[in-house]
């Protein structure tokens, strides 16, 4: 494919170095974006971003239709402009919403039922509007809607999911016009080995840019979740970006790239840390514990983040026990410059051919 080539493979794995091409640049795969649901990472800059080498982020398109709508974005010229960032922007089509009951009040063949959050009104999505509303806002990847079900569900609710999202997935192709965005589909399939082969091959076929792998990550095992990928991934075309949805912890990262994945967004970083939950190149650990309230070390000793060579995990520790926003916000950096580095890492090691090893030496 024009806009996804294939640069190296590691020998040992399935890992993989590819370049995908969008509107707004072209970034080296494999890759992470930070959530920026409401165009903006929560406690976090534009310009932050850029420092921690950030070169993607993924917006939520319902939400936005929402507030601040369309229209204003559309004054601006887009998202882009809008929030000012002038690098890759992907945006969900609110499928994930399903799983919140905050926000889904039901569903039928033709779309979704969603309760703002804003408001409590209630909006229908279809798959047409779905793609409309990404379209309107210029974003360079776009996704289709699918049907996500909870994992717990049992085999025949999961089959019908799978059945709606194919159905819905041809309704988005069909309803696609702005041909500068790259459009993916996502597969479903729960836990069941059948149902996700059924799905990768039908949304394989299906002329999408690019094939995400949706409905894990949200609460089964990671055993169940390699499982799937690894069900999924054969019948996927190589030439094809993979995206698996949701995946954002460094020790998930590394194995699903070995797994064969490029994609990957998940707002556990900046969700995790403003909890407390520092991540490090040898583990994580709660900065909120009262063993950090004297220790002069920075959160990690290995990071070059600005966080890690001004401040120390005492004075971090006091911050987030008086809930000074100055504290998630210095986390929240310091996490995802963690992750960026660590995909920074894992792209070097597979050029080198040495991701094995990078892999090994992490799990231990």
């Amino acid at each position: 494919m024009e806009h996804f080539q294939i640069l190296a493979k590691d020998k040992k794995s399935k890992a993989r170095i590819g370049k995908l091409k969008t509107a707004h640049g072209t970034i080296e795969t494999p890759f992470f974006m930070p959530v920026a649901t409401n165009a903006a990472a929560r406690y976090i800059t534009q310009e932050q971003l850029q420092e921690t080498k950030t070169e993607a982020i993924i917006c939520n398109g319902f939400m936005l239709s929402l507030k601040p709508g369309l229209e204003i974005i559309k004054e601006f010229g887009g998202i882009h402009k809008f929030m000012n960032w002038d690098k890759i922007i992907f945006t969900d089509s609110g499928g994930f919403q399903m799983l919140s009951e905050r926000f889904l009040k039901g569903t039928t063949e033709h779309g979704i039922h969603f309760r703002s959050p804003f408001d409590a009104r209630t909006h229908f999505v279809t798959p047409e509007k779905a793609i409309q509303i990404q379209n309107a806002l210029g974003a360079d990847c776009i996704m289709a809607l699918d049907f996500v079900p909870e994992y717990r569900e049992d085999k025949a609710y999961i089959a019908k999911a799978v059945k709606q999202t194919h159905a819905w997935a041809e309704k988005c192709i069909a309803a696609h016009t702005n041909k500068k965005q790259l459009l993916f589909g996502i597969t479903q399939g729960g836990i069941y080995p059948d149902l996700r082969k059924q799905s990768a091959k039908f949304i394989n076929k299906v002329d999408f840019a690019g094939v995400a792998i949706g409905g894990l990550c949200i609460g089964e095992s990671k055993e169940k979740m390699f499982q799937m990928v690894d069900v999924s991934i054969p019948l996927l075309d190589e030439e094809k970006p993979r995206y698996l949805m949701g995946v954002g912890s460094p020790r998930d990262l590394i194995e699903a790239v070995a797994h064969g994945i490029d994609i990957f967004d998940s707002c556990f970083p900046t969700r995790t840390g403003r909890h407390g939950n520092i991540l490090t190149t040898r583990g994580n650990y709660d900065i909120t514990k009262a063993k950090w309230q004297y220790s002069k070390l920075p959160l990690d000793e290995q990071c070059a983040c600005f966080v890690c060579k001004k401040y120390t995990r005492a004075y971090i520790h006091h911050l987030f026990k008086v809930e000074e926003a100055t504290g998630l916000m210095l986390v929240s950096y310091h996490n995802i410059w963690l992750i960026q580095d660590l995909m920074q890492k894992i792209r070097k090691a597979i050029k080198e051919g040495k991701f094995e090893k990078l892999r090994k030496e992490f799990s231990r």
